[in-house]
């Protein structure tokens, strides 16, 4: 065990494939960040949606051969779990404060902190997304760039909040049982994928599902209430100076407010990527359809998959490294909108 500065980081030996989980004390409680690779190259950390961890919402893409060689050749990769949402997690205890979503994004600063790092690349889903974007417009000289699935902007509308409620309710009485799971996998994923009665359920919502299972419902109904009394931040997100790629499948329903916060922000820095036959988790449902955009979006910043230099990168990911022609929506792949990703029968 090691302290600085009022952290605590506890290493609880090689898990997944080499990474090593940290827990890093912060004001509103313990965080949990698994640590992928060189901690020399830049960094890239992740923030997943709701009820989810890496393994539940990433592991699709860094376990896409052609992905994985572009991020973990040219980054650390830094997956933060929202508080109580990491794998094996005891329940939160209930006299213990809900943070906002402010304070969750106050949490990633105290992370970046903790591991002495600078500006950072920055990965997120839903409401991982949202909690990153806020971070980066609190904390602007510690993002270099942001990668958003299917976020959301916008305070929540009536629909969802109603929704919320349904849900937080049932966790409450009944845990985490078949209904909130239902629900949960219509968030996250396409019809296609959840299946019906003719169609069996995919492998990757059975999988999504057993995941869910782990989850402690106290915990994932703080995270939830903080997503529920979220600002609108739409109006700052002019003055959001990073360059952004945006993803959003076609069946997410969080389809229009993708869309809302590609408007909203700078044209000259944002590209939006719509994925066809997807739900909200591109990450897991159709991984292959972000490799493109974004090895246009990592080229901005002097980085390339592995066939394209002999040695690691060690570029710092600063804006200045951007070239002008590469700040167009154009070559940050929204020439590539829509992607279509499968073939109809």
């Amino acid at each position: 065990m090691a302290e600085s500065n009022g952290s605590v980081s506890v290493d609880v030996g090689t898990i997944y494939l080499g990474g090593k989980e940290h827990r890093v004390k912060t004001a509103c409680g313990v965080v949990s960040v698994i640590v992928y690779g060189d901690r020399e190259k830049p960094a890239l950390i992740t923030y997943p949606d709701l009820a989810l961890n890496h393994m539940s919402c990433f592991q699709g893409l860094f376990f896409c051969p052609e992905a994985a060689s572009l991020l973990l050749h040219n980054f650390c990769i830094y997956h933060i779990s929202p508080p109580g949402h990491e794998l094996g997690a005891a329940p939160i205890h209930p006299t213990d404060s809900v943070p906002s979503a402010d304070d969750l994004a106050d949490q990633i600063l105290e992370v970046l902190n903790f591991f002495g790092l600078g500006a950072v690349m920055c990965m997120g889903v839903t409401a991982g997304a949202y909690i990153l974007t806020l971070f980066a417009m609190k904390h602007r000289e510690r993002v270099a760039g942001l990668i958003l699935v299917s976020p959301l902007c916008k305070a929540p509308s009536w629909s969802e909040w109603f929704y919320n409620r349904v849900v937080s309710n049932l966790l409450y009485f009944y845990g985490m049982c078949g209904v909130v799971k239902e629900f949960l996998l219509q968030r996250y994923f396409s019809k296609e994928v959840r299946g019906n009665v003719e169609i069996s359920e995919s492998d990757i919502a059975q999988a999504c599902r057993r995941l869910l299972d782990e989850r402690q419902s106290v915990n994932v109904m703080r995270f939830l209430d903080a997503i529920d009394r979220r600002p609108d931040i739409s109006s700052g997100l002019k003055k959001l100076k990073c360059r952004t790629l945006i993803f959003i499948g076609d069946q997410s329903p969080f389809y229009s407010e993708a869309v809302h916060m590609a408007a909203n922000l700078d044209r000259g820095y944002c590209a939006l990527v719509e994925v066809q036959a997807c739900g909200s988790m591109v990450t897991e449902e159709q991984p292959h359809a972000m490799l493109v955009p974004m090895e246009y979006f990592l080229m901005g910043y002097g980085l390339y998959r592995p066939s394209c230099f002999t040695d690691s990168p060690r570029s710092p990911l600063s804006p200045s490294c951007i070239s002008p022609e590469l700040l167009s929506p154009e070559s940050m792949g929204l020439k590539l909108k829509p992607i279509k990703t499968r073939v109809s029968a």
